[in-house]
């Protein structure tokens, strides 16, 4: 019977067979992972809708914050130049209507008088000669002086004045009473160009935005302010509270009017120490846009572009979406 006789790897074979088997298996399931692992990022991204910039809410979001948005419609509006004016008051006027007033009473009666002496001349009851040629010289002398009371109130309140042809006017008799206000107005060098505005639109000095301003009736030249170089006018205020001696911001027109949108002012808030408003550029997307402040009117800021008529403009609750915007977590809160 043959013996078998078995063969057996030599023992440094066997070693170097084992650290190759190791050396491969991390290579194989590295190989298996990326395999079996998801798509590339730049797969998954594609065709994916882009987020645009802006405060996005539910609609339960918005009734809840009482977000109102208002559509605003297309406007016209001048460019204006800014003065200031000052109410003048009624005791300068009263006295000067007064001291008119009583030369020409005084003038009536001395004429009235050299009238009466000229007719009952050549009758037993004639003045003398010297009596005559007196009451001739008291009316000179009367007429000289209605004349100065006249050029001293056209020198105090220009001479294109509404009353300058009658001295009797109702409304030089409503502003010697108060029941109207008499303003002077004085513009900067250059701001009105050497066009007269046909009127002015006058408010309280540091009035709020939003506070309502007033016309003037009448405007004419006044004679310039000795303290500040430039153009300046008397207007009768219409229908206004403003107080004797009170201080005013005069606006007038310059240039023709442009078209644009007026942005109320309850829609601007500020950030950054800009002007802006949040326009709803699509159902429940609200995106910040930024106000011209440069021409305010009674309603709001006036804007000739950067929103178009038609835009939804949030006026109600604009600070709530700046204050999302500002810090999106504390909002979500």
């Amino acid at each position: 019977m043959s013996a078998i006789r078995s063969r057996r790897t030599p023992f440094p074979l066997r070693v170097c067979a084992v650290v190759l088997i190791a050396a491969l298996l991390p290579v194989a399931g590295c190989q298996k992972s990326n395999s079996a692992g998801p798509a590339p990022a730049a797969d998954q991204g594609a065709g994916a809708p882009e987020v645009a910039e802006g405060v996005r809410l539910k609609p339960d979001e918005i009734e809840k914050s009482g977000i109102v948005t208002t559509a605003v419609a297309a406007a016209t509006h001048a460019p204006e130049s800014a003065g200031y004016a000052v109410v003048l008051t009624r005791e300068t006027i009263a006295q000067g209507v007064a001291e008119l007033t009583a030369a020409a009473a005084v003038e009536r009666q001395s004429r009235a008088a050299l009238e009466r002496a000229r007719q009952l001349a050549g009758t037993p009851g004639a003045a003398s000669v010297e009596q005559q040629e007196s009451a001739q010289r008291q009316a000179a002398v009367d007429h000289a002086a209605l004349l100065l009371a006249q050029r001293h109130l056209s020198a105090a309140f220009g001479r294109n004045a509404p009353w300058k042809d009658d001295y009797q006017s109702p409304e030089l008799t409503a502003l010697a009473n108060g029941e109207r206000k008499l303003a002077r107005v004085t513009f900067p060098l250059g701001a009105l160009g050497s066009a007269t505005p046909a009127a002015l639109r006058l408010a309280h000095l540091g009035a709020p935005s939003g506070g309502r301003s007033f016309e003037s009736l009448s405007l004419w030249s006044a004679p310039a302010d000795p303290s500040i170089p430039g153009r300046s006018f008397f207007a009768i205020l219409k229908g206004t509270d403003a107080a004797e001696g009170e201080r005013l911001v005069a606006r007038a027109p310059v240039g023709p009017a442009t078209a644009g949108v007026v942005i109320p002012f309850p829609a601007v808030v500020i950030s950054a120490g800009k002007y802006w408003c949040y326009l709803e550029a699509q159902p429940g997307l609200f995106v910040r846009t930024e106000v011209d402040t440069a021409m305010p009117t009674d309603d709001g800021y006036f804007v000739t572009a950067g929103i178009a008529p038609g835009a939804k403009v949030v006026t109600t609750s604009a600070g709530e979406l700046l204050a999302r915007e500002s810090n999106p977590g504390g909002a979500a809160d």
